[in-house]
């Protein structure tokens, strides 16, 4: 593959972010490509099937390349071409892929844009601490607690360890120990579970008679919902143990987690936007993130004037070369995910309509054969993309899953599948949960061919215990 074949590639599997990240490092490298910072809706151009570029060609889906080997054809064909007089006429703009009806109303597209900047675990457990009443050593030694504290709250080192690395005694880790259990949330600096429970419940002063028993003798069976072993152990009634369960499991297992994590936050900018305008979905590509390149008048009135010097000219027309390509394959990276994410939006409409119980089996080469394109050209196009659309934010890969048929011989997505399991389980009497068999037999009455194993495996993947775990008394 040529270089530009590779770049070109590149860019297609990019996100948004990735994107603006290449191109910046590309405006560094090459001097004739700057950012076309305002380009209007005019210089753009629109259209009902797509854009049209600024030297009149139509820029449709026709126009563009079908696969990865079309690109190496394009680039041949450009070799030809005579770079002066191109730039002098070229004036590159921003392509619309929005397919919407002539006088529709523009909606703007407002995103969240204001982060804010959020408190950490040991942030505000040093606020706390600098208040608290305690000696110089403990002090030190309360700090480093606090700071070898992982992001739910645990206690990562021992006390002997602690004790070495800050060179005092044990007793005074204790001391430190104690004081940041006394901090909220109620059970940071917890060793482990039960030791994390423990300080929840002495904080209500809740920690006595059953209720300290079944912390200290009796989780595995809580969570294994044994709760008559525990009964007949306790003495006490099922219905009492359930209570008590109850009031255990609604204790925060992590108190950390309710804080901002150290690492680095993600945010999802989405690259597709899909909207219902006058009863049908429209697919707008989110050019709020894409850049816009063109070249460097300065440069383009520089290759004017160097007809006399071969060596200035043939850098240029290197450089203005690398520059249209890198510009053709960003209007190709929109495109093509353009066209993937119509077709998306075309196999999924029931998903757009009624919500993801009713997601269809989609793969990439249905996508591919309905585009026209390679199947690995689909995957690049969605890989680490994302759609918004009224329902949320989805990633694009999303849409694609295997699943089951039901009785016309219609694939349904696994992920629809899933939707049904979750809402048998809500809707169960949970003194007398389904059991797997039980939702096979459900589903089957709705349509669905699956076995109970398949089901099993949904109900494992989506985090619900099985029948014996759920029952209530």
């Amino acid at each position: 593959m040529t270089p530009e074949l590779i770049q070109a590639i590149q860019i297609l599997q990019f996100n948004s972010q990735e994107l603006d990240s290449y191109v910046q490092e590309q405006v560094l490298t090459n001097p004739v490509l700057e950012h076309k910072e305002s380009a209007s809706s005019e210089e753009a151009g629109h259209g009902e099937e797509g854009g049209h570029a600024d030297d009149g060609r139509e820029l449709t889906a026709e126009h563009y390349d079908r696969d990865e080997s079309d690109f190496a054809d394009a680039q041949a064909a450009d070799a030809g071409l005579d770079w002066k007089e191109y730039i002098r006429n070229a004036n590159y703009g921003g392509v619309n892929y929005s397919r919407r009806e002539k006088g529709s109303v523009e909606k703007d597209n407002n995103f969240e844009r204001t982060v804010v900047n959020e408190v950490t675990l040991p942030e505000h457990l040093m606020f706390q601490y600098q208040f608290a009443a305690m000696s110089k050593s403990c002090r030190r030694v309360g700090k480093y607690i606090i700071e070898s504290l992982d992001e739910n709250g645990y206690m990562t080192s021992g006390v002997s360890e602690i004790a070495r690395a800050t060179g005092v005694p044990e007793e005074k880790v204790d001391e430190a120990l104690e004081i940041i259990h006394g901090f909220e949330p109620a059970g940071v600096g917890a060793r482990d579970l039960k030791e994390c429970l423990t300080i929840q419940l002495k904080a209500r002063n809740q920690f006595t008679g059953n209720v300290a028993a079944m912390v200290n003798e009796h989780l595995e069976d809580i969570a294994a919902n044994r709760l008559a072993v525990i009964a007949r152990e306790l003495g006490i009634t099922v219905k009492q143990v359930q209570e008590i369960a109850d009031m255990i499991k609604g204790l925060e297992p992590k108190p950390g987690r309710q804080f901002a994590s150290e690492q680095k936050t993600r945010y999802i900018i989405p690259d597709v936007l899909v909207e219902k305008v006058d009863g049908r979905y429209v697919v707008t590509i989110n050019e709020t993130n894409v850049p816009h390149l063109m070249v460097s008048s300065y440069y383009r009135g520089l290759l004017k004037e160097a007809g006399t010097d071969a060596k200035l000219a043939e850098y240029l027309s290197d450089r203005v070369n690398a520059a249209n390509w890198l510009i053709k394959s960003i209007e190709q990276r929109k495109q093509t995910i353009f066209n993937v994410v119509t077709a998306v939006v075309k196999y999924q409409q029931e998903f757009f309509d009624k919500g993801r119980k009713y997601l269809k089996v989609l793969t990439l080469k249905d996508v591919a054969e309905e585009v026209g394109i390679h199947e690995s050209t689909v995957s690049r196009s969605i890989s680490g993309k994302y759609l918004q659309c009224p329902g949320g934010v989805f990633e694009i890969k999303y849409f694609f899953s295997a699943g089951v048929s039901n009785s016309e011989g219609e694939g349904i997505s696994s992920k629809s599948v899933k939707e049904f399991i979750k809402e048998l389980v809500e809707e169960e009497n949970p003194e007398k949960p389904l059991s797997d068999q039980k939702m096979v037999e459900l589903l089957e009455a709705r349509g669905f061919n699956i076995s109970r194993r398949t089901v099993a495996k949904y109900r494992d993947e989506l985090g619900i215990l099985s029948s014996s775990k759920r029952k209530r008394y």
